[in-house]
C-alpha cells in the first residue's frame, strides 16, 4: 500500500544544488514549504517554477505551501556583529531606545518596541528558542532591566518569547500582506499564517488573499499560549483549512514538558473539526549535519503518525542540512512502519453525530463499507476536496484517491492524510466514468481484477458539495 502520511519538505539553498530538489521530490516529498522568512521573490518563484515542472514532467502533484513570516519579536544587533557569554546572575538590559547595531555586553536593542509596555516585573522571557532565560527584575521608560536566569552565548537577531504568551503583536505585518501578494503570483496551494491569536487573524489573512486573486487555504501555525484556550483554538481551526502544530516558539511559550500532551490535543481537535494538521519542528533535527537520525527523532516521528498527524515537516533538515535527500527517506520509510500498527487504523471518528451534509453523510456511509466489505480502494469523484477530506479523517489502511479534472483541488488534496491525487475528466455519462475510474486505479496499481471498489460521485458535473451516490464495483466485471 502507499504511505498514507503526507512529508512536507522545507525548500532552502541545500536544495538549490545541482539534482537534489528532484531527488527529495523523488524520494517521497508531497508538499513543498517555501518560507517568507528567507530569500528573494524571485528565489520563491523560481522554486515554485521547478517544483511544478518537476511533477508535470513526472505526471504527479506536489502542493506548495508558502510561510509567513509573522511579526519579529527579535532582539537587536551587537556591536560589530559580537557574540557575549551571558552568565547566570548577570544583569542584562533590552532596550528599545538604544541603536539597533549597538548592542554591548551589557544591553542590546530590540525589533519590537512595544514590548516594555507589555511586560511586568516577575516576567521570564526567552531568548534564542529559550537557550536564554532572563527574569525582569525592573522596567524604565523604554529599557527592560533583567537578571540571567539561564546563561549562554547571545548574537544578533535572536527571538524573544513571554513565558505564558501575552504579547500583542499583530500576527500579520506589512511584510506579509506584501508576500500574500507573492504567493498570489506563485499560485499556492496553502499559505501558512504565523502566531495568530484568534480568528480574526485568519480571517484578515483569507480576506487579502481573497483581494489578491489567490484561493489558497489558510494553515493557522499554533504558536503562542494564548492560541491554546479552548475557545480561541477552535475559533481558529474552524476558521482554517488546517494547523500547524509549530513545536518551536510554541514550547518556548508553553515549555517543552507541556509539548507532548498540546500536540496530541491539537491533531485530535483539527481530526474532529476535519481540518488537516502538520506536525512540525525538529523532527529529524540531527540530520541537518548527520546522515541518520537518532531513535527519539524515529520515535517522534511516528508518534505523531500514530496519532494520526496528516502530514510530518521537515524544515532546515531539507532547507539548509547536509543530507536532505536521506532525511526525505528516513522519514518515508518511520511513516511506512508506524502505519502498519493497527492503531493507526482504528478510528471512531463522528460514530454517535449527526451528518449535516448528504455528501458528508456519503463520505462517512463510503468509509463504512469499505472498511467492511474489504475493498481494495475508495474513489471519490470530487469538485471542492470536500469528500476527500471528510474520508481520510478516519483511520483506514484503505487508499482514497481523489479524482477531478480541477487542479487546484487535486493540488491541495496531496496534503490530505491518505488522499492521493488523480486526474480524471468527468465530463461523461455515469457507465463510461465508472469504466474510467476503474481503468485509472488499474493503470496506478491500486486495483486488480476481483477487488472491491468503493466509488462516490454526485448526479451532477461540476457542482461543488453534490456527492450523493455511492456505488461498490468488481474489478473485471463486463458491466458498471
Amino acid at each position: 500500500m502507499p504511505r498514507r502520511t503526507k512529508i512536507l519538505a522545507t525548500l532552502g539553498p541545500a536544495t538549490d544544488k545541482e539534482g537534489v530538489l528532484a531527488r527529495i521530490l523523488a524520494a517521497g516529498v508531497n508538499v513543498v514549504r517555501i518560507s517568507f522568512s528567507h530569500g528573494s521573490e524571485q528565489e520563491h518563484l523560481n522554486r515554485v517554477k521547478a517544483v511544478g515542472a518537476w511533477a508535470q514532467a513526472n505526471q504527479t502533484y506536489v502542493g506548495v505551501l508558502m510561510d509567513l513570516q509573522g511579526p519579529k519579536i527579535r532582539i537587536a544587533a551587537f556591536k560589530d556583529g559580537m557574540k557575549i557569554q551571558l552568565n547566570n546572575g548577570d544583569a542584562f538590559a533590552l532596550d528599545a531606545d538604544l541603536d539597533e547595531n549597538l548592542g554591548n555586553q551589557h544591553s542590546v536593542g530590540i525589533a519590537y518596541k512595544k514590548l516594555p509596555q507589555e511586560v511586568q516585573i516577575g516576567n521570564v522571557l526567552l531568548l534564542d528558542d529559550g537557550k536564554i532565560v532572563l527574569e525582569v527584575t525592573s522596567i524604565k521608560d523604554n529599557k527592560i532591566n533583567t537578571i540571567v536566569i539561564q546563561g549562554g552565548i547571545l548574537s544578533d537577531k535572536k527571538g524573544i518569547n513571554l513565558r505564558g504568551g501575552g504579547l500583542s503583536a499583530n500576527a500579520l505585518t506589512e511584510k506579509d500582506k506584501k508576500d500574500i501578494l507573492i504567493a498570489a503570483k506563485a499560485k499556492a496551494d496553502y499559505v501558512a499564517l504565523s502566531f495568530p491569536v484568534s480568528g480574526d487573524d485568519v480571517r484578515e489573512t483569507k480576506q487579502l488573499l481573497k483581494q489578491a486573486g489567490c484561493n489558497a487555504g489558510v494553515i493557522s501555525k499554533i504558536e503562542r499560549a494564548e492560541s491554546l484556550i479552548e475557545d480561541v483554538i477552535l475559533d481558529i481551526i474552524k476558521e482554517s483549512v488546517g494547523i500547524m502544530v509549530a513545536r518551536g516558539d510554541l514550547g518556548v511559550e508553553i515549555g517543552d514538558a507541556q509539548l507532548p500532551a498540546q500536540q496530541k490535543r491539537l491533531i485530535k481537535l483539527a481530526r474532529s473539526n476535519n481540518r488537516i494538521v502538520i506536525t512540525a519542528t525538529q523532527m529529524l533535527e540531527s540530520m541537518i549535519i548527520s546522515p541518520i537520525p537518532t531513535r527519539a527523532e524515529v520515535f517522534d516521528v511516528a508518534n505523531a503518525v500514530l496519532d494520526g498527524t496528516d502530514a510530518v515537516m521537515l524544515s532546515a533538515e531539507t532547507a539548509v542540512g547536509d543530507f536532505p535527500e536521506n532525511a526525505v527517506k528516513t522519514m518515508h520509510d518511520v511513516c511506512i512502519e508506524a502505519e502498519k500498527n493497527p492503531i493507526a487504523k482504528i478510528s471512531h471518528h463522528r460514530l454517535d453525530e449527526t451528518f449535516t451534509y448528504i455528501d458528508e453523510t456519503i463520505a462517512m456511509s463510503a468509509m463504512y463499507a469499505a472498511n467492511h466489505i474489504g475493498a481494495r480502494v475508495i474513489a471519490t469523484l470530487t469538485e471542492s476536496g470536500k469528500t476527500a477530506i471528510w474520508m481520510s479523517r478516519i483511520s483506514s489502511g484503505i487508499p482514497i484517491v481523489a479524482m477531478s479534472d480541477k487542479v487546484s483541488t487535486l493540488q491541495k488534496a496531496t496534503l490530505y492524510r491518505g488522499v492521493h491525487p488523480c486526474f480524471l475528466s468527468t465530463r461523461r455519462d455515469w457507465t463510461e466514468i465508472n469504466k474510467a475510474v476503474i481503468k485509472r486505479l488499474q493503470v496506478g496499481d491500486f486495483v486488480y481484477d476481483g477487488d472491491f471498489v468503493i466509488l462516490t460521485k454526485g448526479m451532477y458535473n461540476n457542482k461543488s458539495g453534490g456527492t450523493n451516490l455511492m456505488k461498490i464495483l468488481t474489478v473485471g466485471d463486463s458491466e458498471y
